[in-house]
């Protein structure tokens, strides 16, 4: 019998909100549910969750730890506690210092920390000015805990009470801005900035502001600064500009975000009691798509889906096309600013997509303008995963050696000028860029909870010499995307769990073996083959110390002891067995069936050990023996790992043995055990071995020692039985093998008296 060690969690609980109120400004409060954070559990992780519609002003957040009074936390006094926002989706953080998984994305999250006490509460405040419509995520966790393996019940919890509090002040009747339309607006002081809206077309591929006829109330010099986009955490993009004089001032963003309301806000610098009057344009590039394809066939559906995927044999043997075809359809593409690649989204589980492209697994590329794929992850689920993207390049498709295919990775709105800057960002969003060439001809990137928006891809073809050498050359990509749960599973070393919390879906890898990480890739501190192998054995093999208890047993007519002593060996081999963390594993039968054997066998067992000593009748021995057995698993039914699962039949059956003690004492007028040998060479040994066995299974087994310290407990637990079993009852003669298997004829006789009956 055992109790599991604490896991970690990288995501624990996540409670969302969703504020819907349309009325100039109106102040929302959310209270999130309270999550806990427990000092036992190492760097446990809580996260809240809050979705805000558009025009929203201010968000404040009220964060505070009120923990019980009475609770004495030393190992948490005066420590820092770090607070991560993050927009979009939840933090990725680190707070054991592991390593990622390869090609793994991460950027750090926005940060601040608190420092605990202990104090009943302990709160703090964040302001932020114009944040973003979407959702929005705040996570905290406690400092690592020892690692130690406490029974439930044995120790006292700290809990810390996580609570989030949102304040929000939303801006209602915002003017809105036409797309080449001159709007005049006034602000009135700078106390009352003014805010005002613009809708983002599709396919925009460059916005220009410009802020023109700047006057004042008092005929004095213009003075206002512009910014333009929301607070996004935990960077922000905000583009700020400042306007003094009559001048006219532009702005310029290439790629806004696509379908989106952009938020403009103009502040003055003027006087306090000056107002300013202003005239503001927004005008925008419309960049013309073209497609690849102008129509879908069964074959080229038949194509995708049996395509090889990156690292296959048959990718470099795919069909291209020729240089003279490239030629023929450059001519046609110099209009089109991008082209559009048809993308299916296949929703195949729970945070687990598939991206499957309709004209076939290979895409074209060339140097007169992007390829573009839209990978969407907007249903408010697809945040809580990892985003898989893989590019292999087809090295028979391009005939310049010097060439390479050039990607960028971006949210809200795609990178369309690769090939010029080679700048993977947009206006509000920095990309992950990628590569592939002939000399590297397969490129992967990982990127870890991707916020919760429309992707795109863009592929471009480039030369290191010149791009005229590249106009008439075209390359073929296989791409291959999907989101997952979690990356290659957690790998052999973990296990993926998916989570909810209020309707919300995330996952996270628990590790085992001493691996850890992400993804269950960091191997610092892992566990080799062998030592999986030393601690398998000694799990198992120390149950074989139980052969000797059986043996007394059955030598001393306790047939039922044996019996329970037998199937707690039995069970408690095989649970060990199939509970190991590596890859050493047996499971003769379902794990959790192998574990509620195992404790229903080792409570049993102390159980009838110790009414066995009581030495009561055996009609009532028995009766206990059964109605103790049923009680006992309906109390593990309901609490498998409660430590009154163990002790409340201990303390029961020990007073049942220290009455039935006394009685004999009382009843023979002498003190019972009467003979001093069985108290000096079975009972004080049997007690001392039990007493050092429940201690070393309550307070020293850790995660990395338990192997040993739990299989000591076993060699303990075993040897007490078979010194504390009672001998054997006077009139039972001892086991006489001779006389109970005889081989030889014997003449019986008939002592009775035959009666027979005269008629």
């Amino acid at each position: 019998m055992k109790t599991s060690p604490a896991k970690l969690k990288w995501v624990n609980t996540i409670s969302p909100v969703t504020f819907a109120c349309w009325s100039c400004y109106v102040l929302l409060q959310c209270s999130p549910n309270t999550s806990k954070l427990n000092t036992r559990l190492a760097a446990q992780i809580n996260i809240s969750h809050v979705t805000l519609p558009p025009a929203f002003l201010l968000l404040q957040t009220l964060g505070c730890l009120p923990g019980k009074p009475k609770c004495c936390c030393t190992e948490v006094s005066h420590m820092y506690l770090p607070w991560h926002f993050r927009y979009g989706a939840p933090p990725v953080i680190n707070p054991l210092g592991t390593r990622f998984p390869a090609n793994a994305t991460v950027r750090p999250s926005y940060n601040i920390s608190i420092t605990l006490s202990r104090a009943v509460q302990n709160t703090t405040f964040v302001n932020i000015t114009s944040p973003a419509a979407g959702d929005w995520f705040i996570a905290a966790h406690l400092p690592e805990a020892a690692g130690r393996i406490e029974v439930k019940g044995f120790s006292t919890p700290c809990p810390y009470m996580f609570q989030a509090d949102m304040f929000v002040l939303r801006l209602t009747d915002m003017p809105v801005l036409e797309p080449g339309v001159a709007v005049p607006q006034t602000v009135v002081s700078p106390a009352k900035p003014l805010h005002v809206k613009v809708f983002v077309p599709k396919h925009a591929a460059g916005m220009q502001f410009e802020l023109r006829r700047c006057v004042t109330s008092e005929r004095k010099a213009c003075a206002v600064r512009v910014v333009l986009g929301s607070i996004t955490l935990p960077q922000s993009f905000q583009k700020i500009i400042t306007c003094t004089g009559n001048v006219n001032c532009s702005l310029a963003l290439e790629s806004p975000p696509w379908e989106k309301w952009l938020q403009i806000m103009v502040e003055s610098l003027g006087p306090a009691n000056a107002s300013v009057s202003v005239e503001m344009l927004a005008s925008f590039t419309a960049c013309r798509p073209g497609s690849t394809s102008s129509f879908l066939n069964f074959s080229s559906l038949n194509q995708s889906q049996t395509g090889p995927r990156p690292g296959s044999t048959g990718a470099a043997g795919s069909s291209t096309l020729s240089t003279t075809e490239a030629s023929h359809n450059a001519s046609g593409q110099r209009s089109f600013c991008l082209q559009n690649q048809p993308v299916v989204r296949e929703d195949l589980d729970v945070v687990s997509v598939r991206y499957r492209l309709l004209n076939g697994p290979s895409v074209p590329v060339n140097n007169l303008s992007p390829t573009l794929l839209l990978l969407s992850l907007n249903t408010g689920m697809d945040s809580g995963g990892s985003l898989v993207i893989s590019l292999l390049l087809n090295k028979t498709s391009v005939n310049l050696a010097n060439a390479s295919v050039v990607a960028c990775v971006s949210a809200a709105s795609p990178v369309l000028s690769l090939n010029a800057t080679h700048n993977c960002s947009t206006a509000f969003f920095q990309g992950y860029p990628l590569s592939v060439s002939t000399s590297s001809a397969e490129a992967t990137l990982i990127v870890l909870y991707p916020q919760t928006d429309d992707w795109f891809l863009s592929l471009q073809l480039t030369c290191l010499k010149g791009q005229g050498q590249c106009n008439a050359a075209e390359a073929k990509v296989i791409v291959f995307a999907y989101l997952t749960p979690c990356f290659n599973d957690c790998g052999p070393y973990g296990q993926c769990s998916l989570l909810r919390r209020h309707g919300y879906l995330y996952a996270g890898c628990s590790c085992k073996a001493g691996w850890g990480g992400w993804s269950c890739t960091d191997d610092a501190k892992a566990q080799s083959v062998s030592v999986q192998n030393l601690a398998t054995l000694l799990l198992t093999l120390s149950n074989l110390m139980f052969l000797p208890a059986i043996a007394v047993a059955i030598y001393r007519y306790y047939l039922v002891e044996a019996s329970v002593y037998t199937y707690t060996m039995f069970f408690s081999t095989f649970y060990h067995a199939c509970d190991q963390p590596g890859i050493v594993v047996l499971c003769i039968m379902d794990y959790d069936t192998l574990q509620y054997c195992d404790f229903l066998g080792s409570v049993v067992s102390i159980w009838v050990t110790i009414l066995c000593m009581s030495r009561v009748k055996k009609i009532l021995k028995y009766v206990l023996f059964v109605l103790g057995t049923l009680l006992i698993a309906m109390s593990l039914q309901l609490d498998r790992r409660g430590v009154w699962n163990m002790m409340g039949p201990c303390l029961f059956a020990l007073v049942i043995m220290v009455a039935a003690w006394v009685y004999h004492g009382v009843k023979r007028r002498h003190c019972y055990p009467s003979s001093w040998k069985r108290w000096v060479f079975y009972l004080l040994p049997g007690i001392t071995l039990a007493f050092i066995a429940i201690s070393v299974y309550a307070f020293m087994e850790t995660n990395e020692n338990y192997y040993y310290t739990h299989s000591i407990w076993h060699v303990l637990v075993a040897c007490s039985v078979a010194f504390l079993l009672p001998p054997r009852d006077k009139h039972k003669k001892p086991w006489a093998w001779s006389q109970k298997l005889t081989c030889r004829y014997q003449i019986c006789q008939n002592d009775r008296e035959e009666l027979y009956a005269v008629t």
